[in-house]
């Protein structure tokens, strides 16, 4: 066998010399001795193999959050692109335990002493109606401070549609308009076994453009975590609300009924997603008030989904702020939080 060796070695090293004769060699032009050395051990190196990331290392540098909010340097798409914010989605069937006909606020008084003089006591809103939500966002600025930190302007709008209300011309019941600017940060902090990947800064306008007894706004500035493992994603949203002047002030109370801040946990598996969005008072006593909505989405064809959501408690619309009920709805979605 070593024999062998040697007479296959003598082959090569008589190949080498024959080809550096023909003057494809090019070590051999070198007149200065330490760059013709360096010259041949760049030759002769063996082939350098980069490394295979193991699964959870792809895992780890996999981010469906990176790809909602473009973290990552492979994520970015630049700006003024438009981009989902929060979930998109068509609810035909949405019902209602106790539908809200006689809206009030403590400043505003009711809609019912407003219609008072029209001979009617509460507003005809059926129990079965349309919801739906648009939402999208625009990076205005992105890295602002060494290669992080981006601008973002999103909006979001839901409607509440009485289309099966032929007796009031199947009119709109409400719709809320919710402009917002985000400050997106990347982050990178492990924390009890997840991945805190991003913080967001922002300021929300929320309204549903109506005035009178049904009139609703607030204004707010919030401060958002983002936290991740595989395909469950954990966002922390606490809020403070600006104050206005009480005497317009449509909804003073709304805090102590919409809550103070929200927690979403979302969950993404096959095409599926499963996501849960709570809010609370974080007050006791006759404060003591809050929500849940848990949706579900069920992969049909491509990023259309089948979608159902049910909701709890106070303040699914903000004309419902101060109002308690459960609603259940089915249709279709386009974009969820993941």
């Amino acid at each position: 066998m070593a024999r062998v060796v040697r007479v296959g070695c003598a082959v090569l090293a008589g190949v080498w010399f024959l080809a550096a004769e023909a003057g494809e060699n090019p070590c051999v032009r070198e007149v200065d001795g330490t760059r013709r050395l360096a010259c041949y051990d760049r030759m002769f190196a063996p082939p350098v193999v980069a490394p295979v990331a193991t699964a959870d290392e792809r895992q780890a540098e996999y981010s469906l959050l990176s790809k909602r909010w473009e973290l990552l340097p492979d994520d970015k798409k630049g700006t003024f692109q438009f981009q989902y914010h929060a979930p998109i989605y068509l609810l035909p069937v949405h019902y209602s335990d106790s539908v809200n006909r006689n809206a009030h606020s403590p400043t505003l008084g009711s809609v019912s002493s407003a219609i008072a003089p029209f001979g009617a006591t509460e507003l005809d809103w059926k129990s079965v109606e349309a919801k739906f939500q648009l939402s999208f966002k625009v990076k205005a600025l992105e890295n602002i401070v060494g290669g992080n930190g981006d601008l973002w302007f999103g909006y979001t709008q839901q409607s509440y549609w009485q289309v099966y209300n032929k007796d009031m011309s199947a009119p709109f019941r409400e719709t809320n308009y919710a402009p917002e600017l985000v400050n997106t940060w990347r982050t990178d902090v492990d924390v009890l076994g997840m991945k805190m990947r991003l913080l967001n800064l922002g300021l929300i306008h929320q309204s549903n453009g109506k005035s009178g007894a049904v009139s609703r706004s607030w204004n707010r500035l919030y401060a958002q975590a983002g936290f991740e493992r595989g395909g469950l994603a954990v966002l922390v949203r606490p809020w403070y609300r600006l104050k206005e002047d009480a005497e317009k002030d449509d909804n003073p109370d709304i805090e102590n009924y919409v809550g103070r801040g929200d927690l979403t946990v979302a969950y993404k598996f096959g095409g599926h997603e499963i996501s849960a969005v709570a809010r609370h008072s974080l007050r006791g006593g006759a404060d003591n008030h809050g929500s849940a909505e848990l949706s579900w989405a069920v992969p049909i064809s491509g990023s259309l989904r089948g979608y159902v959501q049910a909701f709890t408690g106070y303040g699914e619309s903000l004309i419902d702020y101060n109002h308690r009920q459960t609603t259940i709805g089915l249709g279709i979605s386009l974009a969820d939080w993941l």
